[in-house]
């Protein structure tokens, strides 16, 4: 475990050594309401599986995770070559990134024949995989996503197992991905903002489920398992305009500036103060498309003193200007509006 590493520095420093992560530290609701409030959905695509008696299909490597939930019908599912998992109605997998899986129902004479991709249909962002004229026993829903904080941080980027949940009828989660799939059949205004808050009242239904659960999959994920550093990370996404320094973060996670500084740039691959400048561009333009404040007033709410260096960081993450990005989203609403 790379905590483990850390507290071995920490002795040999002559350093106070902290209880390993998550051993003592819980992090409080507050916290994960604040980390959940700022999650960024981004769906990349929905897609709709019927699979019939006897047949099979197969996904190959995907570079996002997918929400998979099967509506109706008995089969199984087999992840990047692993057993196989059974599948029921109201059972949710989700597929961590670049893994192939491959959904199959018995059936017929011999193994279940695949679904050729002359079956596969698209049609306003939705795929659509069924053998025409051929009754289904599974029908399942996936979400194809990415869910970050700022730019460069992935809640599922570093997931290497499925996490599966069996929900029951009344969580109505099949209510919200048939709702999202309207919207994009749909195409209505504003169909990125209601699929993807559709998306995250399924991922915050899960944050929920994995807190009663004594399987608590949250701590599958680094950025969450480490509950020191996460309390430390959550104050950041909740304050990014607040004026954190490393010092400051450390003794909001309990732990020495060197111990911090190991254990957060474990985690996120990145020093605190660069996650730090991501969550600031993400406030910053939030602010510049949603409120007519200035520049000035921008900058000072993401932490900046200096409009020139504010300018300079915005540019570097968005390839323009403050103003040109102001500008260009009011164009693209505009147009959509029309």
């Amino acid at each position: 475990m790379h905590t483990s590493k850390a507290v071995q520095k920490q002795a040999l420093a002559g350093q106070k050594v902290s209880p390993p992560a998550g051993a003592t530290i819980k992090l409080s609701t507050t916290d994960l309401n604040n980390l959940m409030q700022a999650l960024d959905i981004d769906v990349i695509a929905l897609t709709e599986i019927l699979v019939p008696h006897g047949h099979r299909v197969e996904f190959g490597t995907i570079d996002v995770p997918g929400i998979h939930y099967n509506l109706s019908g008995l089969g199984r599912i087999s992840i990047n070559g692993g057993p196989t998992i059974p599948l029921s109605p109201h059972l949710l997998i989700i597929v961590p990134p670049n893994t192939p899986f491959m959904i199959e129902v018995d059936g017929g004479n011999g193994p279940p024949k695949l679904i050729s991709r002359d079956c596969w249909t698209r049609q306003d962002g939705i795929l659509r995989v069924a053998v025409p004229n051929e009754q289904p026993e599974i029908v399942q829903i996936c979400g194809f996503f990415n869910a970050s904080f700022g730019q460069s941080v992935r809640l599922f980027g570093e997931l290497r197992e499925p996490v599966i949940e069996q929900f029951e009828p009344a969580d109505r989660i099949d209510l919200k991905l048939r709702e999202a799939m309207d919207e994009l059949l749909q195409q209505e205004v504003g169909v990125g903002a209601m699929t993807a808050s559709l998306l995250k009242q399924i991922i915050v239904s899960l944050v929920r489920r994995s807190l009663r659960s004594s399987r608590r999959w949250t701590e599958r994920f680094s950025i969450l398992a480490d509950r020191q550093v996460t309390r430390a990370f959550a104050d950041m996404v909740a304050r990014p305009g607040a004026a954190h320094s490393v010092q400051s973060l450390a003794h909001s996670a309990g732990l020495s500036r060197s111990a911090f500084m190991a254990r957060f740039s474990d985690i996120f691959g990145r020093s605190p103060m660069a996650i730090l400048r991501d969550l600031r561009m993400r406030q910053a333009a939030i602010d510049l498309t949603t409120t007519t404040m200035s520049i000035d007033v921008v900058a000072l709410n993401a932490g900046y003193e200096s409009r020139s260096s504010f300018v300079r960081a915005f540019r570097n993450a968005y390839n323009r200007d403050p103003s040109d990005y102001r500008r260009i989203a009011k164009e693209g609403k505009a147009q959509k509006d029309i």
